[in-house]
């Protein structure tokens, strides 16, 4: 009961989001993100296949000026807006589908558990 005090007086401050503590777990997160490390990295802002990850959540869609995107995804970018946590949880698990045309991001994170707990491991690196 005082824990969900404590989460509903610092959601009301705007100290955390509601989400942060609904969704994944980052240390988990962090162990299934290395499925993804082929392709993106999040230490630093390189870009290797795919664009780096380095402040994704907050960050507009396709945004990135050193990475040449697909169609599909600069195409779908102004819808997406800036990515939150939802969007990025409902995007690894068909990234094809959610932009809806052609994606250079054939990866997909079947399981939603693994999806909630990599998007809580971006989150929490931050910019």
């Amino acid at each position: 009961m005082r824990f969900n005090l404590v989460i509903a007086a610092a959601v009301a401050l705007g100290t955390m989001s509601a989400s942060a503590w609904a969704e994944g777990d980052s240390a988990k997160g962090e162990k299934v993100f290395r499925k993804c490390k082929a392709c993106h990295e999040v230490a630093k802002e390189k870009n290797k296949v795919g664009p780096h990850l380095v402040g994704i959540v907050g960050r507009q869609a396709a945004s990135i000026e050193a990475y040449k995107y697909g169609k599909g995804i600069t195409d779908a970018a102004e819808k997406i807006g800036e990515w939150d946590e939802a969007e990025l949880i409902e995007y690894l698990a068909d990234p094809k589908a959610y932009i809806g045309g052609k994606s250079k991001m054939t990866f997909k994170l079947r399981k939603e558990n693994e999806r909630k707990d990599v998007v809580a491991y971006l989150a929490s690196l931050g910019k």
